[in-house]
Formats: structure tokens, C-alpha cells, sequence
């Protein structure tokens, strides 16, 4: 009992100082050792050793550096300069058809990279102003750029996965497959809302004029749309073929995508020695972010249970009303929540090892609910105040923009997630079906 009350302590010392600012990292190991040696004494040091190594060794983990990388020479290569300008063109007699081309693009890109921050920053350099200077109300250009950036978070190939993999004990490769019909289902739900506010807003959206229009097919747009089209669509068959077709794991169809970015950029002529030096540091610097955290929730990890924190948190869901779904109720909401605070790999490194194994023991599917999760965390990158996707626009954003745009912008989008989300709920098939068709049972 004082364990439990000592581990409920720890929790509370840990999101007190992740609110102040503390470095996350720091934070999780500080706090890891100090109750550590509370706890069990100088022995906890004979166990940490052990945490730190399995993790380290951890061969399914070696897909993170190899996809940043991938996501990173792409941002380089120019693809999605091209998919953005190309796809405007294609749904620009359409009404909407501007922000439609933003959420094809920002699915192409993160079934091609899965890094947030290149695509809503790409795209708020090429498309928000194009979006404004066409006459779209800030409010819908801006909640589309950002909601359409974060879909590489669900789309695979996505970093969100592989952690959620690992974490909970999944296939990654059928988190890969299992993803796909709910990425698609949040794409149909933002195009669907962009169709119809067009129409009952046509000032909101206004068509490309028919003058221009009629330049833009005299240029030959079906040979630009298939120049644009081949490079994101090779890159997407060379992973997630190769995962989908049994011929390689996650981590060596990783390999494979960063392989062909390379390639890609070699096509594009944007490929040397100075491009390959500075994707190699930034992706270097990202994936010791990401395991210099790995290792800290490890050892944070180590302590809690070792404390009987998932007994303590076990005994207060227990008295839960509605059974398991209110289980399930409450720890999306918890999610939910926490997103507009803390950033995914964060959630996904603290609370979700916390989460996941009550969701296993009141018998939920385990690729089901980690998929739950992952368009969960997809939110915290829209939920103000720390919604990185929000952050990474507002940086490249005209003047004239303002945060109030942004935040009002994402609304709409945060529930059509939401909604996404219930429908995930209702009907889970939409991740287990796939896997089990492709894979077997």
C-alpha cells in the first residue's frame, strides 16, 4: 500500500515538472532514480542496467532512425514541392478543390515520409499562401494544412506505430496494414467536410478562374500529374509492398525507404555530399531524442511497476462504471487530454505502457486498441496549447495570419478525428480485417 501510494507520488512529481518545462528525458530518468533509491535502495542499480540494455538491443527500433532518415531526404528531394503544385492543379475547377489537393498531398506525403513537421511546413510554405491569394478564408486554410500534416502519424509507414509496436507487443507489420483503412477514414472525413462547407460557404473556397484553367490544361497537366504521381508512389510500394507481400520485416523495409529516397532525390538532382551530411545530423539528433526518452520511460517504467503503480491504477479502474467500455471510455479520454499538454512520444513513452496492458487484461484486440491509440495521439498535434503541428505553421505562416486563425481553423478538424476515432470504436474491422486477410490469423 505505501508503495502504491509512493509510485501515485512519482507519477504526480513527473507531470508536475514535465508542466513547468523540464527536459523530458532528464525528467524521466531524474525522477526514475530518485524513487528508484526511495524504493528499493543502491539495489535498483543492479536492475537498471538490464532495463536500459533491452531496450538498446531492441532490433524492431531500428526502423526509427532509418524512416527519419527517410523523411528527411525527402524533404530534401522536392517531391512534395511538385505533389502540392501538381494537385492543386488537378481539383482546381472543383469548389474546394485547393484545400482537397492539401489532404490528398498530406496522405501521399505521409504514406511516403511520416514526419509531421517537413510536410506542415512544407505545405504552409507552397500552399497557405496560394490558399490566401485565391480567396480562401484563413480559418479553413489553415485547419486543413494542419490537420492534413499530421496524417503521416496514422498513415504507415509512421514512427507513432513502430513506438506503439514495441510498446504494447504488436506486429508492427500489422499495425502497417491495419492502419490503412482508418488513415483512409479520417482522409474521406476531411474531404467530405471540405466538399460540403464549400458549398454552404462558397465564399470560403472560391474556383480557379475559368481563363486560367483553360492555360493550365493547354500546358498538358496529365503528363505533370504522372511526373508527380511515380516518385511518392515508388517510395510507397518499396516499403509497404514489401511489408505487405511478406518479403521483408518493418525494420528491413525501413531500409528499403531509405534506400529509395535516395534514389529519389538522385532523380531530382538533389542529392550530395552537404545534403547527405546534414539529413545524416538531423537525423541523428532525432533518434537520440527518441531513445535517450526510450531509455528514460524504461527506467521510469522499471520503478512504477516495481512500485505496484499498475495495481494502484489497476484498483481505481476497477470501480470504473459500464464495465471494460467504460474502461476504454476513460483512458481515450485521458489521452485526449494529456495530448494538449504533453507531445505523442512523450504519451506514448509514459502512459501508454500504463494503459495498454489494463486494455489487454479486459480483453480487447491488441492491434485494435493500439491503433485506437495511435489516432488518439494523432490529436496532440492539433490540440492547443502545445499542438506541434499548430507550432510548425504558425513559423512559416504570412504575417497576416494569426494564432487565433490557426486555433479556430483546427477545430473543426480535432472532432472530425474524434470521429474517426468513434468510428474505429464501432467498427473494428477496419483495423483487424486487413491484417488478417494479408497475414493470416
Amino acid at each position: 500500500m505505501v508503495h502504491g501510494s509512493l509510485a501515485g507520488i512519482m507519477f504526480l512529481v513527473l507531470t508536475i515538472l514535465l508542466m513547468i518545462g523540464f527536459p523530458v528525458a532528464f525528467t524521466l530518468l531524474g525522477t526514475a532514480l530518485t524513487f528508484g533509491l526511495i524504493g528499493f535502495g543502491w539495489d535498483f542499480f543492479n536492475l537498471l542496467p538490464l532495463r536500459i540494455w533491452g531496450v538498446i538491443t531492441n532490433f524492431t527500433l531500428l526502423a526509427v532512425p532509418l524512416f527519419v532518415f527517410m523523411g528527411v531526404m525527402l524533404e530534401r528531394s522536392g517531391i512534395a514541392e511538385e505533389l502540392l503544385e501538381t494537385m492543386a492543379l488537378l481539383f482546381g475547377r472543383m469548389r474546394g478543390g485547393l484545400a482537397i489537393s492539401v489532404v490528398v498531398v498530406g496522405a501521399l506525403l505521409g504514406a511516403s515520409t511520416g514526419i509531421v513537421g517537413a510536410t506542415v511546413v512544407t505545405m504552409g510554405l507552397l500552399s497557405l499562401p496560394t490558399m490566401l491569394r485565391r480567396g480562401y478564408q484563413p480559418e479553413l486554410a489553415t485547419g486543413t494544412i494542419s490537420a492534413a500534416g499530421t496524417l503521416g502519424q496514422i498513415i504507415p509507414p509512421s514512427i507513432v506505430l513502430v513506438l506503439l509496436g514495441d510498446i504494447i507487443g504488436v506486429s508492427v507489420g500489422d499495425l502497417f496494414i491495419g492502419a490503412v483503412f482508418p488513415g483512409l477514414v479520417l482522409v474521406v472525413l476531411y474531404i467530405i467536410y471540405i466538399i460540403i462547407i464549400s458549398y454552404v460557404k462558397p465564399e470560403w473556397a472560391p474556383l480557379i478562374p475559368e481563363e486560367e484553367w483553360k492555360d493550365i490544361v493547354q500546358q498538358g497537366l496529365g503528363k505533370r500529374v504522372m511526373k508527380a504521381l511515380v516518385p511518392p508512389l515508388f517510395l510507397m510500394v518499396s516499403v509497404l509492398g514489401s511489408i505487405f507481400a511478406g518479403i521483408a520485416s518493418p525494420t528491413e523495409a525501413a531500409a528499403v525507404g531509405a534506400t529509395g529516397s535516395m534514389l529519389l532525390a538522385a532523380a531530382n538532382r538533389r542529392f550530395n555530399l552537404k545534403i547527405l551530411k546534414e539529413v545524416m545530423e538531423a537525423t541523428t539528433r532525432l533518434t537520440c531524442m527518441v531513445f535517450i526518452i526510450l531509455v528514460g520511460a524504461g527506467a521510469f517504467g522499471l520503478v512504477f511497476r516495481g512500485l505496484g503503480g499498475d495495481q494502484w491504477v489497476r484498483s481505481y479502474i476497477q470501480h470504473i462504471p459500464y464495465g471494460k467500455w467504460g474502461v476504454l471510455f476513460i483512458c481515450m479520454t485521458i489521452v485526449f487530454i494529456i495530448g494538449f499538454f504533453l507531445d505523442f512520444i512523450e504519451i506514448t513513452f509514459i502512459h501508454i505502457p500504463v494503459l495498454a496492458p489494463i486494455m489487454k487484461e479486459l480483453g480487447f484486440d491488441p492491434l485494435w486498441f493500439a491503433l485506437l491509440f495511435a489516432v488518439n495521439l494523432q490529436t496532440s498535434f492539433m490540440t492547443p496549447p502545445f499542438g506541434f503541428s499548430l507550432f510548425y505553421l504558425k513559423g512559416v505562416a504570412p504575417p497576416s495570419i494569426t494564432t487565433g486563425h490557426i486555433y479556430r481553423g483546427i477545430i473543426p478538424f480535432v472532432i472530425l478525428q474524434l470521429c474517426g476515432l468513434l468510428v474505429l470504436v464501432f467498427f473494428p474491422p477496419l483495423a483487424t480485417w486487413l491484417p488478417r486477410e494479408v497475414l493470416g490469423p
